[in-house]
């Protein structure tokens, strides 16, 4: 067996130190040689083969780098689109992941010096979301592709066709509401012809109104005048009881109809607003995944940043600042205090802001009063726990 053959103790020994990672400023990029130590480096830079890339590089340096360069900024985008797409993370832990790869483009062949300018290119060209924070740079990807493009733009197209149709819905219902009222104006013009005016009963002087109530000694003369004025009286009183019946009749069957429309309104907004998906940005909402209880977000409050595909909530933790991504179904809504503004995530007034009235823990319902809008000012008297969240 030879002194340097693949098999030999020494072989293997060498084979197994250069398994592992090694300290980067002993890489040669061009010659994609790894060297164990600063000696080594040191006669590999003074070697032939090495010398020859040299006077390559030498020749087209600016054209080399800036190969490396796109090559170590298409692969560090990939890892962030596979590995932290929706999220946002610290730079130095997305690096540390980069250069896991033993045969990866090395920071010092690029045009960036440090990592910190590395992160700020990718900012300035819009590439990724960068910020600046006590802790160190986080950065989020920005994702540009052509399939998430298209279907962001169906989902606004899907969000405007909902909102036509609510707008066709509500213009219905006005010409409903105007019919009734044209209906009942000849109703009431009526009415007002038929209304008995009140007249005086003017008696001459001298005269009497009686009340026999047994056999008596009355002449014929006087119980004849003393009848009809007292006949006069009593149809008065009657007419009187019959317009005030009719008149609140009317009133009663004007209030029943507009109530009515007013409830079949509610209805079609209820059938058209009630979705199976309910978070919205800007919302405060409560983890119960138990999932994440190891990791300490287990029932603790965050703020829904963004919504992804309508189930999904990126949520920034408010005593961590950490952002997470989690299904609405380990999502739970957050009632505030009495006064406090909620807004309604689901139903009949879905997206609308309100005031919170009260709360019934029995029917585990709310009362809340809707501020702004078309609706400015109604009370809804029972809306479920689950309908209405807290405004961040």
């Amino acid at each position: 067996m030879g002194k340097n053959d693949f098999l030999t103790p020494k072989a293997i020994a060498n084979r197994i130190k250069a398994k592992g990672l090694q300290k980067l400023r002993w890489y040669c990029q061009m010659c994609q040689k790894q060297c164990r130590d600063e000696n080594g480096f040191k006669c590999h830079c003074m070697s032939e083969s090495h010398q020859r890339q040299m006077q390559i590089f030498g020749q087209n340096s600016d054209r080399i780098v800036s190969g490396y360069s796109e090559e170590f900024e298409r692969n560090f985008l990939d890892l962030m689109k596979r590995s932290h797409r929706f999220s946002r993370v610290a730079a130095t832990v997305v690096y540390n992941e980069f250069i896991h790869d033993r045969h990866h483009v090395h920071m010092n062949s690029t045009q960036w010096a440090t990592l910190t300018e590395f992160i700020k290119y990718l900012g300035r060209t819009g590439k990724c979301k960068v910020e600046e924070t006590p802790k160190g740079w986080f950065i989020t990807y920005i994702d540009r592709d052509s399939e998430t493009i298209f279907k962001e733009k169906m989902k606004n197209k899907r969000l405007k066709l909902d909102m036509v149709e609510e707008e066709k819905q509500e213009k219905e219902i006005q010409k409903q509401i105007e019919k009734a009222e044209q209906f009942i104006k000849p109703l009431e013009s009526e009415d007002n012809e038929n209304k008995v005016v009140p007249k005086e009963l003017n008696l001459e002087s001298g005269v009497k109104i009686g009340f026999s109530l047994g056999a008596g000694n009355v002449s014929k003369g006087e119980k004849g005048e003393s009848s009809n004025a007292a006949r006069l009286v009593f149809e008065e009183e009657e007419n009187e009881k019959r317009r005030k019946k009719s008149e609140s009749k009317e009133n009663g069957g004007r209030k029943n109809a507009l109530e009515e429309l007013m409830r079949e309104e509610e209805k079609a907004k209820e059938r058209s607003n009630r979705k199976d998906y309910w978070l919205c940005e800007g919302i405060v909402v409560k983890v119960m995944s138990k999932a994440l209880a190891s990791k300490g977000y287990y029932k603790q409050k965050g703020v829904v940043r963004k919504v992804i595909d309508r189930y999904v909530g990126e949520t920034e933790m408010l005593e961590s600042k950490h952002v997470l991504r989690v299904d609405q179904e380990e999502l739970e809504t957050v009632i505030p205090q009495i006064g406090g503004v909620v807004r309604i995530v689901n139903g009949a007034y879905r997206g609308s802001n309100a005031r919170l009235l009260g709360v019934d823990t029995e029917k585990f319902c709310a009362k809340v009063q809707i501020e702004k809008g078309a609706y400015d000012g109604r009370v809804l008297k029972a809306i479920e726990y689950e309908d209405i969240c807290k405004v961040a």
